[in-house]
């Protein structure tokens, strides 16, 4: 249910990128918004996967796969849609959140590494 709604949101997010956010900011940080829905959508995937997984191999390492994805999907695309919304309206002086940016990578990473270890224990 929820990479379904995760899914619906990227869909969302990369049609505002591809007609609303040209007009708003410039070319370089269109690509960026765009790399948040690219990997927010990769992780819906896995997230879908991990749900269809959890049938055949239920373990924690698998539930922790799911929740790593979807801490990573808010932290790295989240963090990447936050800067592009500063960088929309002028707001300064927070450009710093861009460290949160490999943080969430961090735990997109987290999160192949649990399912890999979830489907070791089979």
């Amino acid at each position: 249910m929820t990479a379904s709604l995760l899914g619906a949101l990227a869909v969302i997010l990369g049609a505002f990128g591809a007609h609303g956010l040209k007009k708003l900011v410039p070319p370089e940080t269109v690509t960026t918004f765009e790399t948040g829905v690219r990997y927010h959508f990769y992780h819906v995937f896995a997230l879908l996967a991990v749900g269809v997984l959890y049938q055949y191999f239920p373990n924690a390492q698998m539930v922790w796969a799911g929740r790593l994805f979807m801490i990573g999907i808010a932290l790295f695309s989240g963090s990447l849609y936050l800067l592009t919304m500063l960088k929309a309206t002028n707001t300064v002086g927070l450009s710093g959140i861009g460290i949160i940016t490999p943080i969430g990578g961090l735990f997109l990473v987290a999160g192949w590494l649990f399912l890999f270890l979830s489907l070791l224990k089979k």
